[in-house]
């Protein structure tokens, strides 16, 4: 086992193999799958149709993509598997908990105690899900459902703290509309993980400078990860926040777009896969942003983030 390591759903890359990365993505996820939600939700069970949306990824130049599917809402490590070999994608999948109206019942996590629910996500990591042999490479998306964290969701974000620590793997946060993703930090911390192991997501549903500016601050990650989600004048303030941030010299922010409804893949009139890189980063480089700069958000900084750590 090579000293750094990404941890992907074929096995184990060498941190300099994983190239251009998007960090929060979704392939196989049912959302609707609970009570009183009445939508559909999710993505399409269809591995072709699938197949042709990464494709336009693909053509742009992506290379890797996490894929933050936990269970609950569909996580399908045999498939991540399949589609890997068939894409050439390095993939890393999650694993972990979402968020409480989505936990499944046979976890009984109000039942379990912190280091129970720990030692299911350290099994997981190092030996696989089940008998896959696929294993997680990123803790996540540990979420909130609302502006506060639950009793159960704090079980939730304390193992996933604990499990980082043993195995080095980096937290991934689903932190919407509010600054909550700050009282998860606060939760991460308390169990002794470093700030640097932590990615807030969706910071760009709750443009606030001052929360960038305090997570930022403390050592944290900043996922701008529902870019193409909002209306253009929206998406053109969080263009203008990224830009401020990295010109007064913040370097933890990574991109992506949060694919998980069929309506946002680019057959049904949605962005697809390739907002990031066909929209996004050509409006930066028109701000002023160099190429190092972009290369650092897209590739240096997955790369960091998911490079397995040392355990402590």
């Amino acid at each position: 086992m090579s000293a750094r390591r990404i941890v992907t759903v074929l096995g184990e890359i060498d941190p300099g193999e994983l190239g251009t990365t998007l960090m929060h993505e979704h392939l196989y996820i049912r959302l609707w799958e609970i009570t009183g939600r009445f939508d559909v939700a999710g993505l399409p069970d269809d591995d072709e149709l699938l197949d042709d949306e990464l494709a336009h990824y693909i053509g742009q130049g992506g290379r890797g993509l996490v894929e933050l599917t936990v269970p609950g809402i569909g996580r399908s490590p045999q498939r991540l598997a399949a589609l890997a070999r068939r894409t050439g994608l390095h993939v890393v999948m999650g694993c972990g908990w979402y968020r409480q109206p989505y936990y499944p019942a046979t976890d009984e996590i109000d039942r379990r105690t912190v280091d129970e629910l720990a030692e299911q996500l350290i099994g997981e990591i190092r030996h696989g899900v089940g008998d896959t042999g696929v294993r997680p490479g990123i803790i996540g998306e540990i979420g909130a459902d609302k502006s506060w964290i639950s009793a159960q969701e704090e079980r939730c974000h304390r193992a996933a703290a604990r499990a980082a620590r043993r195995t080095g793997l980096a937290i991934a946060t689903h932190s919407v509309g509010s600054d909550v993703g700050l009282r998860a930090l606060d939760l991460f911390e308390e169990e002794g993980v470093a700030a640097d192991r932590v990615v807030i997501g969706h910071a760009d549903s709750h443009p606030s400078m001052p929360f960038y500016r305090t997570a930022l601050g403390r050592g944290a990650w900043l996922s701008f990860d529902n870019l193409g989600a909002f209306p253009e004048a929206y998406t053109e303030r969080i263009i203008n926040a990224i830009v401020t941030l990295i010109g007064e010299g913040h370097q933890r922010i990574v991109l992506s777009q949060d694919v998980c409804k069929r309506e946002m893949l680019s057959l049904f009139g949605g962005n697809g896969y390739r907002y990031v890189l066909g929209s996004v980063v050509p409006r930066l480089r028109e701000r002023g942003l160099a190429e190092a700069q972009l290369r650092q958000l897209l590739v240096d900084n997955p790369r960091e983030l998911l490079t397995v750590a040392p355990a402590s």
